[in-house]
Formats: C-alpha cells, sequence, structure tokens
C-alpha cells in the first residue's frame, strides 16, 4: 500500500489500526502490561489484537480510550455530502428512523 492510498478492505484497515495503537503505545513508552491494566483489557485480548487478531468494538475503543485516541472515532460514519440542492433540501428532511419491513 502506498504512502497516498487509503485501505481498500476491512482486514486492511483491521491491520492499519492495529499497528497504529501499537505505535502509539510504543510512543508513549507504556507496556502491554501496563495499557491491559489502563484499558481494562486482558492482556491476552490485547496482544492478539497488536497481533493483528480480531477485537471487538469495545475492546479498541476501551484500548483507543486509555491510549487518548478516541478522537478519530467521531467522525468514521459521516453523512454523505449535498451534490445539488435537492439533495440538501432532502437532507433537511432526513427520516430519523430506516423503514421497517412490510408484514403480509
Amino acid at each position: 500500500m502506498s504512502y497516498f492510498s487509503l485501505p481498500r478492505t476491512a482486514a486492511e484497515v483491521q491491520d492499519e489500526i492495529a499497528a497504529s495503537a501499537r505505535a502509539r503505545r510504543l510512543a508513549r513508552n507504556l507496556t502491554q502490561d501496563e495499557l491491559a491494566r489502563r484499558s481494562g483489557v486482558a492482556i491476552a485480548t490485547l496482544r492478539r489484537f497488536e497481533g493483528g487478531g480480531p477485537a471487538s468494538l469495545s475492546t479498541v475503543l476501551a484500548i483507543a480510550e486509555a491510549l487518548e485516541a478516541l478522537d478519530g472515532f467521531s467522525t468514521l460514519f459521516p453523512l454523505p455530502e449535498a451534490k445539488s440542492l435537492d439533495e440538501l433540501d432532502a437532507s433537511a428532511r432526513r427520516r430519523r428512523r430506516a423503514a421497517g419491513r412490510k408484514k403480509g
């Protein structure tokens, strides 16, 4: 992956997040044991996560909070930008809930 390209798959994003968390932990001069203690995440889970293994969202958020890196999560699901005045007007009247399935 080049420096300017974005990750393309969920696995690549997962690997990038794990590598970034590990790099931030090391930059803050924390051991895995210390980060596990601060985050409340089991050491085995932390090791598996840093090694590229699966982790729940609550685990990743606990690690991010302990590393003071929660800010990026607030922009995880941005709304699409309006490309016309009609789309802008429609976004102002956007539904609050998705349509349910019709029974029948």
